[in-house]
C-alpha cells in the first residue's frame, strides 16, 4: 500500500503520541508537528474516511489496523535509519532529520537488508 508521506508522518505522529501519552487528540498532534487546527483537523477527516483512523465522541484518535500497520512500518524504519546512520558516526540531530527523509522513500528490499546488516553486526536500534 502506497500512500503520500505527509499521511505517513501523520500517522506515525499518532502513534508516537499514543505510545508517550497513551492517548491522542488532535491538539496534541497539532503541537507536536507545528501545523494549524484547521490543517490537523482536515487531515483527521481525511484518515477516517478512508478507514486509517477512528475518533471517539471526545476527540480521541484511535489508529485502525490498517492505520497502525502503516504507522508501524513507518516507525521502524525511522528508529532504524536513526540508528544505523548514528552508528556510522553521524550526529544524532542530523541522523534524525535524515531517516525522516530516507524513511518515505527507500524500498522494502533495501531496508532489509540494512536491516539485515545493522542486526548481524550485533547492535539493535
Amino acid at each position: 500500500m502506497k500512500i503520500h508521506e505527509s499521511a505517513e508522518n501523520y500517522l506515525e505522529t499518532i502513534l508516537v503520541l499514543y505510545r508517550r501519552n497513551g492517548q491522542v487528540r488532535s491538539v496534541d498532534i497539532v503541537n507536536e508537528m507545528n501545523f494549524s487546527k484547521p490543517s490537523i483537523s482536515y487531515a483527521m477527516k481525511q484518515f477516517r474516511e478512508s478507514g486509517y483512523i477512528n475518533m471517539d465522541k471526545d476527540g480521541y484518535i484511535t489508529l485502525t489496523p490498517s492505520g497502525m500497520e502503516i504507522a508501524e512500518r513507518v516507525y521502524e524504519r525511522h528508529q532504524l535509519l536513526t540508528e544505523y546512520l548514528i552508528s556510522l558516526g553521524v550526529d544524532k540531530e542530523t541522523a534524525r532529520e535524515d531517516a525522516c527523509k530516507i524513511e518515505h522513500d527507500i524500498s522494502q528490499n533495501s531496508f532489509d537488508a540494512i536491516k539485515n546488516h545493522f542486526h548481524k553486526s550485533g547492535t539493535k536500534p
